[in-house]
């Protein structure tokens, strides 16, 4: 039997089984499909400028 593996999203913050790994971070499959659809002038768009940063950050520590 396949066991599930669940990981935090560094959007959303919710635990998730499906979704991307980018360098060493996971992002929800929901918050991907957000990321995407965000124009710069959403009001969503800073956020998401500030969670992904940590993948930059991480990577570079």
């Amino acid at each position: 039997m396949e066991t599930l593996e669940y990981k935090t999203c560094i959007v959303c913050g919710q635990t998730k089984e499906e979704g991307i790994t980018v360098v060493t971070e996971f992002i929800c499959s929901s918050c991907e499909s957000e990321i995407v659809q965000t124009t710069t002038k959403d009001e969503k768009y800073p956020f998401f400028i500030r969670q992904l940063r940590q993948l930059w950050v991480r990577f570079h520590v």
